[in-house]
C-alpha cells in the first residue's frame, strides 16, 4: 500500500512525507489526501485489514523527524492505522514554524494556553472529549443531567441517602439533593484534573449562616468519599450575604468558593475584598440585559457589554494585586470566549466547546497582567452601605442577580419534586 499526503502538507514540511507500508498483499493502493489531520480521512483507513502486522517504513524530509520516528518504525499495525495520526502529528508540528503551528491548532487547543478552560456540564461524556481542566455544575445543569437515562443510578443512589438518613420528608429531600450534587462532583473528579464546583441552593442566597451551613455539608459529603476540600469550590451566589459567606468559609474552614450569578462591578470588589479563591461575572447574561434593554441588538466582541465588564474586573483584580481569580462565565459565542482569552479561567459550555474544536483562526491574548497594570483605574473600597448602593445604581445588575436566582432556585424546585416522586415510588416498593 502507498499513502501519499498532498498540498497541505507540501507546505508545511520542504517536501512530501510518504508512508511506504510493506505490504503482504501483491495489491497496492494509494490514496491522496487534502489535509493529513482530517481525522474522517483517516479513519477512512481502518477498512485496510491485513492478517499480520506489517512493518511501516518512511521517507521523511528532515533527519530529526526521520531520527524521531525510526523509534516507532514497526510498531503500527495496518488495522489500527488511525493510529497514525497520533504517531506522526507530534513529528509533523516540531518541524513546522510557529505561524504555521497555529493555523493547524484549533481555537481551543490555543485558548488553553493562555487560560484554564473549564467545562460549564453535568454531563461525562462532554467532559471526556474536552478534556478541561476544571468543571463547573449548577442545578440547571444537575436537573438536564438527572434527566438523562445514563445518570439514573446516581439519582437511585441519592434517593436510598437520604431515605436512610431519616428525619421528615423535607430534610430527606434536601439531603438527597446534597447527596446528588456531590454524587455528579465526585463523577466529575474522575475526568478532570483540577476542581469542580458545587453550588449552595440558591434559596439560601440571602442567609449567611445557612449558606455557610450547607457548604459545610456538601464538604463533608466529599471528604467522606476520600475527596479533600482543595478539589472542591463551593458555589454561592454574590447577594452581599453570599459574599459574607464565602468570606467565612475561606477564612474560618479553609474552604474554597466560587462566587456566582456576578454582573457589577461593585459584587467583584466586595469578592476581592472578602479574599474569596474565585469569581464568575456571567459574560452571556449582561449581554442579553442590553439586547432587551436598548436599541441596539447586536455586538462586536470589542464591544460586548460582558466582555467589557469582565475586562475591567480582570484588569483592576490584576492592577491591585488581588488573589481572587476571574473565571468568565455564560458564553453566548466563540467571539466572546476569544475576546477574554488571557482570563484566569473561563467556563464554557460543550457546545461552544466543540465550535472552538473545530476553529482554526488564531487566538491571542486580550487579556495580560502587562495590560492590567498600565489601566488607570482607581482603587475602590466598599463596605456594606457602599455595597448595596453601588450595586443597586446598576440596573442590569439587580434585574440580573434577582432573575438568576429565581431561575436557579426553579429549577431546584423541579429537581426537589422528581425527587420526591422517585422517593414515594421506592417507599412504597415500585
Amino acid at each position: 500500500m502507498h499513502l501519499k499526503y498532498a498540498q497541505e502538507v507540501y507546505e508545511l514540511l520542504p517536501r512530501q512525507v510518504i508512508l511506504l507500508v510493506n505490504s503482504s498483499s501483491s495489491t497496492r493502493r494509494e490514496s491522496k489526501y487534502r489535509s493529513p489531520l482530517d481525522e474522517s480521512n483517516l479513519l477512512l483507513q481502518t477498512d485496510f485489514k491485513q492478517p499480520t502486522c506489517a512493518p511501516l517504513s518512511l521517507q521523511l524530509p528532515s533527519a530529526a523527524v526521520h531520527t524521531a520516528l525510526s523509534s516507532i518504525q514497526n510498531s503500527v499495525c495496518l488495522t489500527c492505522f488511525v493510529n497514525i495520526k497520533a504517531l506522526l502529528f507530534p513529528f509533523i508540528m516540531s518541524s513546522v514554524s510557529p505561524d504555521k503551528r497555529r493555523k493547524m491548532e484549533s481555537a481551543l487547543e490555543q485558548l488553553k494556553k493562555h487560560t484554564v478552560v473549564v467545562a460549564d456540564t453535568g454531563d461525562f461524556n462532554a467532559i471526556e472529549e474536552y478534556k478541561p481542566q476544571d468543571a463547573t455544575t449548577n442545578p440547571s445543569l444537575i436537573l438536564a443531567a438527572a434527566k438523562m437515562a445514563a445518570y439514573q443510578h446516581l439519582v437511585d443512589q441519592a434517593i436510598k441517602y437520604g431515605i436512610a438518613k431519616g428525619g421528615s420528608e423535607e430534610e430527606q429531600v434536601t439531603n438527597t439533593m446534597d447527596k446528588l450534587f456531590v454524587s455528579f462532583g465526585l463523577e466529575i473528579l474522575k475526568k478532570i484534573p483540577g476542581r469542580v464546583s458545587t453550588e449552595v441552593d440558591a434559596r439560601l442566597s440571602y442567609d449567611k449562616d445557612e449558606m455557610v451551613s450547607r457548604a459545610l455539608g456538601l464538604i463533608a459529603l466529599y471528604e467522606e468519599a476520600g475527596i479533600k476540600k482543595d478539589r472542591v469550590l463551593i458555589k454561592l451566589s454574590s447577594t452581599w450575604e453570599g459574599i459574607q459567606a464565602g468570606r467565612e468559609l475561606e477564612e474560618k474552614h479553609g474552604v474554597h468558593c466560587n462566587m456566582t450569578l456576578l454582573f457589577s462591578f461593585a459584587q467583584a470588589v466586595a469578592c476581592a475584598e472578602a479574599k474569596v479563591t474565585l469569581i464568575s461575572p456571567f459574560v452571556g447574561r449582561i449581554m442579553d440585559w442590553y439586547k432587551e434593554n436598548t436599541d441596539q441588538k447586536s455586538y462586536e466582541a470589542h464591544e460586548d457589554p460582558g466582555v467589557i465588564s469582565v475586562t475591567k474586573i480582570y484588569n483592576h483584580y490584576k492592577k491591585y494585586d488581588y488573589t481572587t481569580v476571574v473565571m468568565g462565565a455564560s458564553f453566548r459565542n466563540t467571539g466572546e470566549v476569544k475576546a477574554l482569552a488571557g482570563c484566569d479561567l473561563l467556563t464554557i459550555s460543550p457546545g461552544l466547546l466543540g465550535e472552538l474544536s473545530k476553529d482554526h483562526s488564531t487566538v491571542t491574548p486580550m487579556l495580560t497582567v502587562q495590560k492590567a497594570k498600565a489601566c488607570d483605574l482607581e482603587k475602590v473600597h466598599l463596605d456594606e452601605k457602599e455595597f448595596r448602593w453601588q450595586h443597586n445604581e446598576d440596573r442590569m445588575a439587580v434585574e440580573k442577580l434577582s432573575d438568576g436566582i429565581r431561575k436557579f432556585a426553579a429549577d431546584a424546585i423541579k429537581l426537589e419534586t422528581m425527587i420526591k416522586e422517585k422517593m414515594l415510588n421506592v417507599k412504597n416498593g415500585q
